[in-house]
């Protein structure tokens, strides 16, 4: 079976190890993927020690227990990570998490922060992922410049409609 953190390596040699406790997260991002894994397979313990200590006082057990447990999940993107190597103290994730809950689409988008605590790596904190604004290369088409599909008609008559 596939993971369902989306790294497409079978659950028993990406995540599971991780969240079974058989070996640390060697990255943020390794950590970030288990913590996915993890609300997939409710399997909560994990996701408590799996907080930093200093910001386990923050969490909502039951709330996350109940999103775990009555969502429908349906893949993680990983959009950024800054730091989070084997080599580092401190790393960010900025991931998108698709799920249905109560019956919606939704999707979860954050800034999740890490570091490391006696030499394995801790979900810190998130903070709400902003969409970055589109830009356009070419300038945009005004409503009574000629449409750009050669008809010779304006914009707005033709293609702006």
């Amino acid at each position: 079976m596939n993971c369902p953190c989306g790294s497409e390596r079978e659950y028993d040699d990406c995540c599971q190890p991780v969240i079974k406790g058989e070996r640390t997260a060697a990255t943020a991002e390794e950590l970030m993927r288990a913590r996915y894994t993890a609300y997939t397979k409710v399997e909560m313990d994990f996701l408590k020690n799996s907080v930093h200590p200093d910001f386990r006082q923050d969490e909502d057990g039951d709330g996350s227990k109940d999103w775990a447990e009555n969502s429908q999940w349906h893949g993680l993107e990983i959009v950024a990570c800054t730091a989070g190597g084997p080599d580092d103290e401190t790393g960010r994730v900025e991931f998108v998490a698709s799920y249905t809950y109560d019956g919606q689409e939704k999707q979860y988008h954050e800034v999740a922060e890490f570091g490391r605590s006696e030499g394995a790596w801790h979900f810190t904190e998130g903070k709400p992922g902003v969409n970055k604004p589109v830009v356009r290369s070419e300038p945009k088409t005004g409503r009574n410049d000629p449409c750009h599909c050669g008809s010779g008609k304006k914009f707005k008559r033709c293609c702006g409609r």
